[in-house]
């Protein structure tokens, strides 16, 4: 016992996590060890070696003096069993292969797997021949795969020449399943090609992963090319079954072939002439990707030659064809999303991943590739050691980007060797860290060095990558002197316009312009411009964020914190992009409050304030402004920069999902009552307060349902105070309302508010200002149906509170008449309907893409509403509301309309008042009607959150429903 305790200590001493499993496994093995545990500790994992090592000695008791006689093969022997228990497993099974280990280099590897078959390597066509040729490919493979593993676990391969002679021996791989398949398969009357796609293909495989390829025939002469192409896709089937299917020594990995034109969807072998075809037609960008690394690898060699030569020349053509922006905008938002969805752990398609990196130099190498041939490069790394030479890439970013590349290849080799899985995933045991930093070279502290080293190569490969494209646009532009290769004007063009941006050369002007010179606010713009060049690239109209960028840069580049702002504030730099790239009106509205950016900073910041607040700070500013030396002028002034403000706070929460219609309606109305109170304020201390005056909103101010591009309209009302003569309190009134008025459209940089207060009585041509007795004369004596209609949304907006109530009150009597409307007043209401729509529509416009007065659009649903309200709220209160969506809400609770058309009538105002807004945000004028122009519309579309390939699904989403909206309205407001 005391022995074993000290055998124990010993192990544990040496550098065995376990050391009592090691002491038991060493005295089981029954010989002494002691010279080989020396050894076993410098490798990986110690004690997974040690459990493989004796199981050998077990079944092959010869291998401890053939160790002993042979330093080279001890050490790579005892490497393979610290870092792969599947490799152990396999030597245990075929110990005769341990002595292969000792060869310096092996045979050529087609040969190899040709002869464990029993095929003819020299035969111009291989056919395997005897029993079990599945088993004897994958045993001799795997000792293939264990003498590479040996090599480069010790140092003596490369990785790349490790991942070329994975790519050479599943190249081989195939040679011999296809040799198999022969056996199966007559396939004397036509020729096949197997060509490598992905790693495969660019000779930078790795230990375990799906063999990507694409099949090619073509019938021998006088051969049927129908039954041809038959056998062969009988052939290639026997072939992928014979690297598949399960053996007592397993399989060898899945063939697929998903990379072929159309996909799994389309024939499994086509013809040269078949498959040019498909590409000269069909092809999306991303199958000319995938083509960049096609190589013939097996079967029929100078036919898979012929294919790749072929499709070569359509491959680097790519980046001229018509949707290459919007494939390659399409391929960069898939990656992200995959990037998004995986684990932080996830060495491939995690942030930082080997993904981002591959994606990168691919999409450079298209872009670039037609005009300079030294990009056609098949693998990775010399393809980035290629675009660093032609300056293309920063010659530190291609070098940073290279390290950060091999050592994450290196993780998923060692990751996979341990149980030959495919996997991605960086573990989260202890153990499996040690075992991957000690096979790294890491002896002092493996797990705390390898996670270090592991997190900066993915934060620099990912940091890197957002500023791969773009960095040498401004070394491109930039006076600065560089020793390395600079971006050509032509090839920095091309890059932009491969990007999206649509007047490239103007693009590369304002860069210029940000980022010349040796001033701190030129060197903070270079280390900014090459990220945020990427998120405009991203935005709906990248050469307008970009012009935008520039404008309020010049406005505030010299103010100390908006660079230092956007440099240290991400989510302040990413939004940003994103409005300027979406938003003429905000964008407008940035640019004369520039300082309004800092709110980009959280969705905090964004909330739409409450109207108190507003009004509070509002008051504030005139009763500063009036009270000194400024006047009503400056004190309005005051007030329209904190509306400019607020508009631009609406606008970014409306751009980023973060208010809904409803919640942007009832923002912008609660603005506008604010605005009207403080400038009448203002007025009113300038005419002098005689009579009480109140504002009343009518309209889409009145329903809380203004637009970006609303008008206000209003009525005016007064009431003269005690002891003031009516003549003279009429007066002051009317000066109240035009001083109001001329305050709100003197000239600003500000959007107007423009006062209409075309739906008081007599309209036009009667008084601007009534007092409340006058308004309650006019309307009992001399009212229409549409005034009573118009009245329904009438609601107090400004001054005095009391007054309003008054005459909201006045007025409730006729808009909720106690008996509803007469049968006259319904055909009445009706026919100024229909009449409206033959007549209203502007000339040339389409009434199917009309928001407003368009089937379906906006007047449809609110007049539903508004002729339920005028037949029904008279004795139903809860009718009584200013608000289309409460009105239809409301009449579902009294059973006036069926939930369905109420959802079919809401989805319809909603969509049509996303639009309306949408129009005014991306152009910065007001529209009505859905653009015709495909560029517009889609501009449109992506605003309102469609991908940039969804304008036709926007327009589709539009026409149906409203055209579902218009029957509801066809039987419920025409009783059709």
């Amino acid at each position: 016992m005391p022995r074993i305790e000290s055998t124990t200590a010993r192990l544990a001493k040496l550098g065995f996590a376990d050391g009592a499993r090691a002491a038991q496994l060493v005295r089981q093995a029954g010989t002494d060890l002691d010279d080989l545990l020396e050894s076993l500790v410098d490798v990986a994992d110690p004690d997974l070696a040690l459990v493989s090592l004796t199981r050998l000695i077990e079944r092959e008791p010869a291998v401890l003096g053939t160790l002993r006689q042979d330093d080279d093969l001890k050490v790579r022997l005892l490497a393979v069993l610290g870092v792969s228990a599947a490799l152990g497993e396999h030597l245990v099974r075929h110990p005769a292969q341990i002595a292969w280990l000792a060869e310096p280099q092996p045979g050529e590897a087609r040969a190899e797997l040709l002869r464990a078959v029993g095929a003819d390597p020299d035969a111009p066509e291989p056919v395997a021949t005897g029993e079990r040729t599945l088993v004897a490919l994958r045993v001799a493979y795997r000792g293939r795969l264990t003498h590479l593993a040996a090599r480069d676990l010790t140092g003596q391969a490369s990785l790349q020449e490790v991942m070329a002679e994975l790519s050479d021996l599943a190249g081989a791989a195939l040679e011999a399943a296809l040799a198999i398949a022969r056996a199966e398969v007559d396939a004397s009357d036509v020729r096949l090609a197997v060509v490598g796609m992905g790693k495969c293909g660019a000779r930078e495989l790795n230990y375990i992963s799906d063999v990507d390829v694409i099949f090619v025939a073509e019938p021998r002469e006088d051969a049927d090319e129908a039954k041809a192409l038959r056998t062969a896709t009988r052939l290639a089937q026997a072939m992928m079954r014979a690297c598949t299917a399960t053996t007592p020594e397993g399989s060898l990995w899945e063939v697929d072939a998903g990379l072929r034109p159309e996909g799994r969807s389309g024939p499994l072998v086509r013809t040269l002439g078949s498959h040019l075809a498909y590409y000269r037609r069909w092809a999306k960008t991303w199958e000319f990707q995938a083509l960049l690394k096609a190589r013939p690898v097996a079967g029929d060699m100078e036919l898979g030659a012929a294919y790749v030569e072929a499709v070569n020349d359509m491959v680097w053509t790519a980046a001229t064809r018509k949707d290459f922006v919007e494939d390659v905008q399409a391929m960069r938002r898939r990656v992200e999303a995959h990037v998004r969805s995986e684990g932080e752990r996830q060495l491939k398609l995690g942030p930082g991943g080997l993904r981002d990196i591959e994606f990168a130099v691919q999409l450079l190498q298209l872009v670039h590739g037609r005009l300079d041939p030294l990009l056609r490069r098949r693998a990775t790394l010399p393809a980035l050691a290629a675009l660093s030479r032609g300056g293309y890439v920063g010659r530190d970013d291609s070098r940073s980007l290279a390290e950060a590349y091999s050592f994450l290849r290196q993780v998923e080799h060692l990751l996979q060797l341990h149980r030959l899985r495919r996997t991605h995933l960086v573990p989260t045991g202890e153990g499996d860290l040690r075992r991957l930093g000690r096979a790294l070279g890491m002896q002092t502290d493996p797990v705390g060095e390898f996670t270090a080293r592991w997190r900066r190569h993915a934060m620099e490969a990912r940091r890197l990558h957002e500023k791969l494209f773009y960095r040498p646009l401004l070394q491109a532009v930039s006076r600065l002197q560089e020793s390395e290769a600079r971006l050509s004007a032509t090839a920095a063009a091309a890059r932009l316009e491969a990007l999206g941006y649509v007047d490239p050369n103007g693009a590369l002007r304002h860069i210029g312009a940000l980022t010349s010179g040796v001033s701190r606010r030129a060197a903070i713009q270079r280390t900014l411009l090459p990220v945020m060049l990427g998120w405009f690239a991203d935005t709906p109209d990248p050469d307008a964020a970009l012009l935008g960028f520039r404008q309020v840069s010049d406005k505030l580049g010299s103010t100390p914190w908006y660079l230092r702002l956007l440099r240290d504030e991400t989510a302040v730099a990413a939004r940003m992009s994103r409005v300027l790239g979406t938003s003429r009106y905000a964008t407008g509205l940035l640019m004369n409050a520039p300082e309004a950016v800092a709110m980009l900073g959280s969705d905090e910041e964004l909330a739409v304030r409450p109207r108190e607040s507003l009004r509070g700070e509002a008051s504030a500013a005139v009763s500063r402004h009036v009270g000194g030396d400024g006047g009503a002028e400056t004190a309005v002034a005051a007030v329209r920069a904190l509306r400019r403000k607020e508009l631009f706070r609406i606008a970014v929460a409306d751009i980023f999902g973060l208010a809904d219609i409803e919640t942007v309606g009832g923002a912008l109305s609660s603005l506008t009552d604010v605005t009207l109170q403080a400038a009448m304020d203002a007025a009113l201390s300038k005419v002098g307060d005689v009579s009480s005056f109140a504002v009343i909103a009518m309209g889409r101010l009145g329903g809380l349902e203004s637009s970006y591009a609303s008008d206000a309209d209003v009525m005016f009302v007064h009431r003269p105070k005690p002891g003031v003569e009516e003549r003279k309190a009429t007066d002051a009134a009317f000066a109240v309302a035009n001083e109001l008025r001329r305050l709100l459209s003197l000239p600003a940089p500000d959007p107007p508010l423009i006062i209409d207060p075309d739906l008081r009585p007599e309209g036009r041509q009667g008084p601007l200002v009534r007092t409340l007795a006058s308004y309650r004369a006019y309307y009992s004596r001399w009212s229409s149906p549409w005034e009573a209609q118009a009245l329904l949304r009438a609601r107090f907006s400004a001054g005095d509170a009391e007054l309003g109530a008054a005459f909201t009150e006045m007025i409730d009597e006729l808009r909720y008449p106690q008996g509803g409307l007469h049968d006259d007043a319904v055909r009445e209401i009706r026919r100024l309907k229909a009449r409206m729509e033959a007549e209203r529509l502007p000339r040339g416009a389409d009434p199917g893409l009309h928001t407003k007065l368009g089937p379906g659009g906006l007047s449809d649903v609110e007049w539903v509403a508004q002729l339920l309200q005028l037949r029904y709220a008279g004795t139903l209160p809860s009718l009584r509301t200013t608000r289309t969506l409460d009105a239809l809400r409301a009449a579902v609770a009294e059973e006036l309309l069926t939930p369905a058309d109420e959802a079919v009538l809401a989805e319809s105002w909603r969509f049509a008042s996303r639009i309306r807004d949408a129009i005014m945000l991306v152009k910065g004028r007001p529209g009505d009607s859905v653009p015709r122009d495909a560029g517009e519309r889609k501009l449109l579309a992506q605003t309102l959150g469609y991908p940039p390939d969804g304008s036709e699904d926007f327009l589709n989403d539009y026409r149906r429903v409203t055209r579902r909206a218009r029957l509801v309205v066809d039987r419920v407001f025409y009783g059709a």
